[in-house]
């Protein structure tokens, strides 16, 4: 880690590194304005552009793939030239490009490229501005920091979609007011890039010159077993679209689900942060154990919830699951890769990535038969991720 000169308290807003609370500005913003789009995307592509839901489902999965198929290079490149931060930016300007593109021109063609041109932003900025969260964290406060940032790019998602319904809701359901509707979404991911300038780096010393095949090859063993137990485990992965459908079965009305969402990023938001601290604390090993055990209780409750109290506390269980799965994976990889840390955080994002798109298949067809095979596929997944985990002491790992 880094070592700071200047006092701790000129440094530290909100208990972490003043440049980590300003990248979670920038994820707050960003995902505000993401959030807007991909709240209305799906309604605005077929019912304003008239596109079918087949074309919809190509553009998801050309999305989906996407989101994580630059992860491995731009983290490769960040170790390599040591420069996370131009990077950064270049991720989170490409991401504000496509949003330009949805905001002045509306045709099936335009809002494709928008979808898929803001996840590729979104994968290329992903791993470098995490290893420059991991540099400016020291040891002790890691899972805190990623917990906050976390925290504060997940604000942006309960209040992107309340902004899409409050201009929808005062303007109408027109094409004239998607269009506001997109440029109003334009300014805050605008200034997000903006705010970067301003966040000082340290640059990383650059890494040895080796080829991005080599450089997975001299990552270690720890890592390489967490990185398969994470592949294993994603192999669970179902859309959350599912989890919306459940609650609808069970009684809830079509806006009440969409308050489900709001509760579930809720769960998040507060649980990101002191899942961080108890990580900082106790060792990360346990909090990614409890990730897998607290998805398998979800899945078994899903299959047998039938009331919507039930429901409603899953859906709380899936917050605070998923605050671990996007938090503390990224701190406890930082504690295994000390010099390689962006290409480890790429290889975990692109693998998992790509496996994602296979989970999503196999829940689909369970998902046919019966929720309750979805569900229990998930859950069977979900205690071999945990039981292949915890066969291997990770000796390699020097972090909490």
């Amino acid at each position: 880690m880094n070592n700071h000169n200047a006092p701790v308290l000129e440094k530290t807003v909100l208990g972490v590194h003043r440049g980590i609370f300003m990248l979670g500005l920038v994820s707050f913003l960003t995902d505000l304005s993401s959030e807007m789009i991909f709240s209305v995307f799906s309604i605005f592509l077929t019912a304003i552009l008239g596109a079918s839901v087949a074309l919809l489902g190509l553009i998801e999965g050309m999305a989906d793939f996407a989101a994580s198929s630059l992860d491995y290079v731009a983290g490769f490149v960040s170790d390599r030239t040591g420069k996370r931060k131009t990077l950064t930016i270049l991720g989170y300007a490409f991401s504000t490009l496509a949003k330009t593109i949805i905001a002045l021109q509306s045709t099936l063609f335009s809002a494709a490229s928008f979808r898929v041109i803001e996840r590729l932003g979104k994968s290329f900025r992903g791993a470098p501005r995490d290893a420059w969260i991991s540099s400016m964290a020291t040891q002790k406060n890691a899972g805190f920091s990623f917990g906050v940032h976390k925290a504060m790019d997940k604000s942006g998602a309960i209040l992107g979609p309340i902004g899409a319904y409050f201009i929808l809701d005062r303007l109408g359901e027109t094409a004239s007011t998607f269009k506001i509707l997109f440029l109003v979404a334009l300014a805050p991911a605008a200034l997000a890039v903006l705010l970067l300038f301003f966040i000082t780096e340290e640059p990383a010393p650059p890494t040895q010159r080796e080829s991005i095949v080599r450089a997975y090859r001299t990552l270690g063993p720890a890592f390489k077993h967490y990185l398969f137990t994470a592949g294993l485990f994603s192999l669970a992965y179902f859309s959350f679209g599912f989890l919306l459908l459940k609650a609808y079965s069970v009684g809830f009305a079509i806006r009440s689900v969409t308050l489900l969402y709001a509760l579930y990023n809720v769960s998040f938001v507060l649980a990101a942060p002191l899942l961080g601290k108890l990580g900082d604390h106790i060792g990360r090993r346990k909090i990614i154990a409890l990730e897998y055990i607290l998805y398998l209780l979800m899945c078994v409750g899903f299959i047998f919830a039938s009331a919507k109290w039930q429901v409603v506390a899953l859906f709380l269980v899936f917050g605070v699951f998923y605050a671990i799965d996007e938090s503390q994976s990224k701190a406890y990889i930082t504690d295994m890769e000390k010099t390689k840390r962006g290409t480890a955080i790429g290889a975990y994002s692109f693998f998992t990535g790509l496996v994602y798109l296979p989970a999503s298949i196999i829940a689909g067809a369970l998902w046919k038969l019966s929720p309750s095979y979805a569900f229990g596929f998930a859950g069977i997944t979900s205690a071999a991720a945990f039981v292949f985990f915890i066969s291997r002491r990770a000796r390699t790992v020097s972090g909490p």
